[in-house]
């Protein structure tokens, strides 16, 4: 009985420091709380106070993790984290409730390891090609819900790096080519996540625009073209949302890893952009304790090989000063504090799931881009017969891997039950059937589908079809590179052949980023559907029979081919530069040698990129077609310090929709930039005929070049022309205007 007794206590006790580490335990003295919980007080206040009564040993404890295997060393206190990327060990005593982390950039990851559920919302550019800021919060919103359903506090997503190289194996977790869209976006992402009462990460910061030799790369940058790129689209976001954390990324910027250089931590994002949160290292990014804690790191993720142990002898020796260390752990609880994971901790309960794929099928609606149409959509319901074409479409649709994976209910749908369990490098498909979603169209139809591993058994098919559908993937995860734009798998001859034997022929396309199409001109239709998410397929059906009117707007170009990028190639390094070796960690956090990476085109990212060169394109930045068709007119310029711009939107064919109507400004010659860049837009819901009038405010900022000599912007005087359209090609109005 003793033993019994004993073991329960035992017990009793885990639980109470288990349950302490992950939700609030108020201490109570004389019958108070800590003064630091009366939420009456400000998030400075409060995370003051904690400081003040900190021991040193529990200030390190919140500047670094718990490790991760294969990645540092492994504290036993891990074991006490809710299975996500990072832990960071909680203060009981002082009612300081753990940090718990999970990557989720379209959905919460490792749900399906941890014996739960997710919802994989379509890919983060797909969200991008919305241009919808209210869709992004929601997008943002069922993220952050799931997040604490979980018993999570703290989200991992939020990338929002440009899209300079598209074949980074990352640009489907990202928001596109311009930093006002990217910016706008995430902010809203963002804002949703938060109201949640979870912590919000904007990443990777920044000019993480490669995966090939990610940890030694050293980016070359000038600052100008620095601040009115990658960097604005970070200012834009923390703006707008108030993140309360910032990764910085693996790679070297002009000499300095980004997680130890001081411009980038503390000149720009903590004085000029007057950050409040904290900073954390991408796992195994940090390599310094000194240098780091100077430049402005905050927290290391996801062990403590230099902000542990050897962080504490570098403050008792007064390498490094007290009050440094004072100010990162200030950040991080006033991170807590503000962003409400102290007062409102999360508590697991049940995914709301058909509330959740609901959403994902709406975004979808709004993200998949109608490339070409010669009048083939939308489907006749009363068709007779489909062939369906593609690697595995008949039972799913393929999503994006890496650390932003999200595990597909009963595991990857091309493999046999109880074999698909998710595998770092490995594609994997959501159980969301396009065969399944167009049969449920057309029910009376001959529907049947061919795999496209024979392309002329697939062309047999589709000579003896009313129409065919081909569906079209490329992957794209973290950890690598695109080989090229180039669909995979000898796709391109598959739609080719197809397209011969069937002029009718739709291209569905599954990818993170542009392709290539040597075949446009032969088919009839090209949807790009991006990562649809878990309820993909649906969504597409909806588009293709009709249900839904198209309205995305694609947030990258699609160039004619690879030789028109500023880089014919990626450059990788010269030699591997990591050992596949359980200790690989510790070559890396002493910083592999580094390989020069110059980023000379400059502002002339994407569109402007094309547009300064004068070099046509497959498809434009902001180019998407609907069912309905529209006109601009009466454009009018309102001079101020934010010009307002207003114009027509007119719906002039026979069904309603919703017209994302653009605004570009091309600047005085003085200011040395590319033609013509994005300002402002509006998406306009309209029904046939109708009419309405619209007015964008521009903030002077996005009218502005960053002067390297006045460390600020800078409004040059002068004419500026306003132009307005469906697309960064298409502009019908112009006006110019002189801005002093």
């Amino acid at each position: 009985m003793r033993t019994q007794i004993r073991h329960y206590f035992l017990n009793a006790v885990l639980f109470s420091i288990a349950t302490c580490s992950s939700v609030p335990c108020f201490p109570q003295s004389g019958g108070q709380t800590h003064p630091w919980m009366n939420p009456t007080l400000s998030p400075d206040d409060r995370a003051s106070l904690v400081v003040k009564k900190m021991t040193l040993d529990e200030k390190i404890t919140l500047l670094h993790g718990t490790g991760m295997e294969g990645l540092g060393p492994v504290s036993p206190l891990a074991a006490q984290s809710n299975g996500g990327a990072g832990y960071v060990v909680g203060i009981p005593r002082l009612g300081i409730p753990a940090i718990q982390m999970s990557d989720a950039a379209y959905g919460v990851c490792k749900s399906g390891e941890n014996g739960r559920y997710s919802t994989a919302l379509p890919a983060n550019v797909g969200a991008a090609a919305s241009w919808d800021l209210d869709a992004a919060y929601a997008y943002g919103a069922l993220i952050g819900r799931e997040l604490r359903a979980q018993g999570y506090n703290m989200s991992l997503g939020g990338g929002v790096d440009i899209t300079r190289e598209p074949r980074n194996g990352r640009t489907f977790e990202y928001l596109g080519e311009d930093p006002i869209l990217a910016g706008k976006m995430v902010g809203a992402l963002m804002k949703g996540e938060q109201a949640q009462h979870v912590i919000g990460d904007l990443k990777h910061y920044a000019f993480n625009d490669q995966e090939s030799g990610r940890t030694a790369v050293n980016v070359n940058i000038d600052q100008r073209a620095g601040r009115e790129s990658d960097l604005l689209a970070f200012e834009i976001g923390l703006e707008d949302s108030n993140a309360a954390a910032v990764m910085c990324s693996y790679n070297r910027v002009n000499g300095a890893y980004a997680c130890e250089n001081k411009y980038l931590l503390t000149d720009v994002l903590k004085k000029d952009w007057k950050f409040k949160g904290f900073v954390v290292s991408d796992w195994g990014a940090t390599h310094s304790t000194a240098k780091a804690s100077a430049a402005g790191l905050d927290h290391e993720e996801p062990a403590w090989i230099f902000y542990g142990n050897d962080l504490k002898k570098a403050v008792e020796s007064g390498q490094v000063p007290l009050a440094e260390v004072d100010e990162h752990v200030h950040r991080i609880l006033w991170t807590m504090f503000a962003s409400g994971v102290i007062d409102d901790p999360p508590r697991k309960s049940v995914v709301d799931v058909e509330g959740g794929l609901e959403i994902a099928q709406r975004m979808e609606e709004q993200s998949a881009v109608l490339l070409k149409n010669d009048g083939q959509l939308p489907l006749d319901a009363e068709i007779h017969s489909i062939a369906v074409i593609g690697p595995h479409a008949d039972v799913g649709m393929i999503s994006g891997g890496g650390s932003a994976q999200v595990d597909p209910p009963g595991g990857n749908a091309i493999m046999p039950p109880g074999q698909g369990a998710t595998e770092w490098g490995v594609p994997i498909w959501f159980p969301t059937s396009p065969l399944k979603s167009i049969r449920a169209k057309v029910p009376g139809a001959q529907v049947q589908f061919n795999s496209g591993s024979d392309p002329g058994s697939a062309a047999a098919l589709a000579k003896t079809a009313d129409v065919a559908i081909v569906f079209a993937y490329q992957w794209e995860s973290e950890d690598m590179d695109l080989r090229s734009l180039s669909l995979p798998e000898n796709q391109d001859d598959l739609i080719a052949k197809v397209a011969a034997a069937n002029p009718r022929t739709i291209v569905v396309l599954e990818t993170g980023s542009p392709v290539t199409m040597p075949w446009v001109d032969q088919v009839s239709a090209i949807l790009e559907a991006w990562y649809g998410g878990s309820r993909g397929s649906n969504a597409v059906a909806n588009i293709l029979f009709g249900d839904v009117n198209p309205s995305a707007k694609l947030p990258v170009t699609f160039p004619k081919s690879e030789a028109d990028l500023p880089h014919l190639t990626i450059v990788k390094p010269p030699k591997k530069t990591t050992d596949a070796d359980s200790q690989g960690w510790r070559r890396t956090a002493a910083g592999l040698p580094a390989f020069q990476v110059a980023y000379d085109e400059g502002v002339k990212v994407g569109y402007k990129w094309y547009d300064a060169e004068n070099k046509p394109v497959l498809f434009p930045f902001g180019y998407g077609l609907s069912y309905t068709t529209y006109s601009y007119a009466n454009l009018k310029v309102a001079v101020g310090k934010n010009p307002r711009v207003s114009f027509t939107v007119t719906n002039t064919g026979s069904r309603a929709g919703a017209e994302i109507a653009e605004v570009y400004a091309s600047l005085p010659a003085a200011a040395a930039e590319p033609p013509k860049r994005l300002v402002g837009w509006s998406k306009v819901k309209l029904d046939p005929g109708e009419s309405k009038e619209v007015t964008v405010e521009v903030a002077a900022k996005y009218l502005s070049i960053f002067s390297v000599e006045k460390d600020g912007w800078q409004l040059l005087p002068g004419e500026y022309t306003f132009m307005v359209g469906g697309s960064s090609q298409n502009l019908p109005l112009k006006e110019a205007v002189t801005l002093r």
